[in-house]
């Protein structure tokens, strides 16, 4: 285990003495310091290894970052030495936002949760790209999914424009291209998730798709991301709308509204998205009725609530190709990382 895994129970110590945002901040930018830096790759881990093949995509292992982390791609390089099989930025909208009033980050320690209301604050679609392309990960052999949202204040009406605007610009730098439609923190955007607005949406997508392929004479694969609060005639809606217009996969799940296991902790009336542990079983619950609709063909990747190797196995288990840490990352540290995919090989 490299010496800066070993160091991080007391650099969480330190990060979570300062405020949520400010602490992501910090580490955001001893990441984008780091890269690069022939040192710092020496204090990190060798990469485990568990190649596996999602979206037609070649991981190196099946564990991943999760979207929300490094919204502008600022730090793709810092990340990928910690060892994850592959990375998610984002979510990108097409005009810089700043998003939602602070304070907007919160943590439940007692829980090892989080709640934030972020609002997909980022730079914007033409600062997102710069920096994707200023990144090595993927000359080096990395996998990069890049996340895409509409602008906060873009009409409910007019969100395929910003959709397909993030589509057409995101297109030729990444290995897939993740939908967010499942933020609770901008206004409505979940009800594109229901049956009628996500046909709409996935139509023009894959339209706009096709003809990107032929431009760049490539096909990059398309998943969409969703709430862990659907119902299950909900979830049979999304599978067979992912069906029908061929995305390659279902990122299961965002963050929830639900806060039936935080009840009674400080910070657990603020609005936004709660996540870790409480959204496991969610989680897992949409995993599994989505395998069941879905049959093989289509990836899922299971995020929401894992800290521990244990549980990244649940998650394959219940139907997942591969899955992504956020909030587990921040309690528990890098260590995860390589804690999930020996516990993945164990059961191989």
């Amino acid at each position: 285990m490299s010496l800066l895994f070993q160091a991080y129970p007391l650099a969480r110590a330190a990060l979570f003495s300062m405020d949520p945002e400010k602490a992501h901040e910090w580490t955001l930018q001893a990441l984008q310091r780091g890269q690069g830096c022939s040192a710092a790759r020496l204090l990190t881990a060798h990469q485990p290894v568990l190649p596996r093949v999602v979206m037609g995509l070649p991981l190196r292992n099946p564990v991943g970052l999760a979207a929300g982390l490094d919204k502008n791609g600022a730090c793709i390089d810092g990340l990928a030495a910690l060892g994850f099989g592959f990375i998610e930025v984002g979510t990108v909208t097409p005009r810089p936002q700043p998003g939602n009033p602070a304070p907007r980050m919160f943590r439940l320690q007692r829980a090892r949760c989080l709640i934030n209301r972020m609002g997909f604050n980022n730079d914007g679609l033409d600062t997102f790209i710069a920096n994707v392309q200023r990144s090595q990960w993927r000359s080096r052999g990395g996998v990069l999914g890049l996340n895409i949202g509409k602008n906060a204040d873009t009409p409910i009406e007019r969100a395929v424009d910003d959709y397909l605007l993030c589509l057409d610009g995101v297109y030729p730098h990444a290995d897939y291209v993740a939908v967010n439609i499942s933020s609770p923190n901008t206004n409505n955007l979940r009800s594109l998730q229901s049956h009628e607005a996500l046909d709409t949406l996935l139509g023009a997508l894959q339209a706009r798709r096709e003809a990107l392929a032929d431009r760049h004479g490539r096909r990059t694969p398309l998943a969409i991301k969703i709430a862990p609060d659907l119902q299950p005639e909900e979830i049979d809606s999304v599978a067979d709308l992912v069906q029908r217009h061929g995305v390659d996969g279902i990122i299961a799940t965002n963050t929830t509204l639900s806060r039936e296991a935080v009840r009674g902790l400080p910070h657990e009336d603020e609005a936004g998205g709660l996540s870790g542990p409480p959204v496991h079983a969610m989680s897992l619950a949409v995993i599994h009725r989505l395998r069941e609709r879905l049959g093989k063909d289509t990836a899922i990747i299971g995020v929401g609530g894992i800290e521990s190797g244990r549980q990244a196995v649940e998650k394959i288990q219940a139907g997942a190709d591969a899955v992504q840490l956020y909030t587990g990352l921040i309690y528990q540290g890098p260590a995860l990382i390589a804690e999930c995919v020996r516990a993945l090989e164990a059961t191989t």
